[in-house]
């Protein structure tokens, strides 16, 4: 089984222009990124995705494999499905490019011993959170599954509702996701139905059609993205400390 690992990366930022070739010790951040995930071992090939002559030509000049996409993408997923016409693979994973100290563990085990081929199937990381304020975040996607890890809903509000017990814990969605090529050219053929438009979660869009969304439980992963200035001035201070 081929599984390719891609890192979208844009310019454009409303917080952070640039914010993938921002220097971090020396390299810039996508460098960070790629060098990461490349000591996954399950996978093959890792690429960077981007609309942006100026990235290309940073992750040509590192070494990195990069490929120029549309620049009319909305989502990760949209630039991943065009990613899939060109690199064949049995499974794709999405990776953060503004995350230079992304889960390499979570990275793992977003990917299956074994990927259905003949359905649309993708996976999606999830990790406890034990914090209130967390749980009351609405940009922290709250996840609902069977006993099967399937995915039976998503949301910005605190779900389930502490209603006859509060013997629960909540869980919620981590940026790391894997899709097989039919899950990758089934969102490029769809259009947004009625819970994406009110929640304004694109991977809803797999929940709304019945597609399987596999849900996969690591423990304290929170990922650290890099939105802001203090956002790159922790992960610097962080790094410097040796966390990398």
């Amino acid at each position: 089984m081929k599984v390719v690992g891609i890192i979208p990366a844009k310019y454009e930022s409303s917080r952070l222009p640039g914010k993938p070739l921002k220097e971090i010790l020396g390299h810039p951040m996508i460098w960070w990124v790629y060098k990461r995930v490349c000591t996954v071992e399950k996978l093959d090939e890792v690429y960077v995705a981007t609309d942006d002559e100026r990235i290309k030509r940073v992750c040509e000049e590192n070494d990195i494999p990069v490929i120029m996409t549309a620049n009319t993408h909305r989502t990760a997923a949209n630039r991943l499905q065009e990613m899939s016409e060109t690199i064949k693979a049995d499974f794709y994973v999405q990776l953060n490019g503004d995350e230079p100290l992304i889960n390499t563990e979570a990275v793992a085990a977003a990917i299956p011993e074994n990927v259905p081929q003949d359905i649309e199937f993708g996976t999606n990381i999830i990790t406890e959170m034990t914090d209130p304020a967390q749980v009351m975040d609405p940009s922290n996607i709250k996840m609902v599954f069977d006993d099967n890890m399937n995915a039976l809903y998503m949301s910005r509000t605190p779900i389930p509702y502490p209603f006859k017990s509060i013997d629960f814990r909540y869980y919620k969605h981590v940026g790391i996701i894997g899709y097989n090529k039919k899950m990758l050219d089934f969102y490029k053929n769809s259009k947004p139905k009625r819970l994406e438009l009110i929640e304004g979660i694109d991977t809803l869009r797999f929940l709304d059609y019945g597609k399987q969304l596999k849900l996969c439980l690591v423990p304290e992963c929170h990922s650290l993205s890099v939105d802001t200035e203090k956002d790159l001035e922790m992960v610097i201070k962080m790094m410097k400390g040796g966390n990398h």
